[in-house]
């Protein structure tokens, strides 16, 4: 963070409370980010934060092409390092947590893990897009480490995001969802199914990341926020939806 703090001391006569900041955030953080909002405003009551939640790979695509957004909060660090390499931040990614896998179902007892897949050869399968979520990526390799993925391929359903894929298991478009941890943990999941914690050797980490964005530059509101992430107060709100920070 001490790039962070850098920027915050070149910025910080020039802070104005008037200022709105615009962040695009990876779908899995759609309860904690909003959590770490609020704790902010009530300190800076009068700061505009406008949190738009999507796939990380749609929001890389979006601020590739000139999207108006002053912070980016990915689920892994390879979309914000792309973005820095092709000189779209004012620094290089900065790890805010760890994030982790769940199978989780509303009906099943998913107890024993990914095994249990087997025992309902006709149920369908919850993940979000690999292709361009971090999560559904995770997902398709913990399912390929057990050795199961060309089994479940044709069970499988796609989230445009994280969020979507749990909603599907939520309505019971699907029996089962390998989502995230934080999403699992929420409010609107809690106390409507359960959840096997997938183990994270099964995966390459999710090295959730985060940037600040050309925009951004003369923004003290947009470099405020992102030192508060890294706080004793934002960092409780993180680990509390299952994220693993230092």
């Amino acid at each position: 963070m001490r790039i962070l703090l850098i920027l915050l001391l070149l910025a910080g006569s020039f802070f104005s409370y008037a200022q709105k900041v615009r962040i695009a955030a990876a779908a899995d953080l759609r309860y904690a980010m909003d959590e770490v909002v609020a704790a902010y405003k009530t300190g800076n009551p009068q700061a505009i934060l406008e949190v738009i939640y999507g796939s990380s790979g749609n929001a890389f695509t979006q601020i590739s092409n000139g999207a108006p957004y002053d912070l980016f909060f990915s689920a892994d660090v390879i979309y914000p390092q792309k973005l820095h390499e092709a000189g779209f931040t004012i620094h290089e990614p900065v790890l805010y947590a760890i994030g982790r896998i769940v199978l989780w179902s509303a009906s099943v007892d998913v107890s024993k893990g990914i095994s249990v897949l087997s025992e309902y050869p006709k149920a369908r399968i919850a993940i979000a897009n690999p292709s361009h979520a971090p999560y559904g990526l995770r997902a398709e390799e913990t399912l390929r480490h057990y050795g199961v993925f060309d089994g479940v391929k044709p069970r499988l359903i796609y989230g445009e995001n994280i969020s979507q894929a749990a909603q599907f298991c939520l309505t019971g478009n699907a029996q089962f969802g390998i989502i995230a941890l934080s999403l699992a943990l929420s409010p609107n999941m809690q106390s409507k199914g359960s959840y096997f914690l997938i183990d994270d050797v099964t995966h390459k980490p999710l090295q959730q990341s985060f940037v600040i964005l050309n925009r951004a530059k003369d923004n003290s509101l947009a470099l405020t926020f992102a030192e508060f992430v890294s706080s004793p107060q934002a960092i409780k709100i993180f680990k509390k939806y299952g994220f693993v920070c230092n």
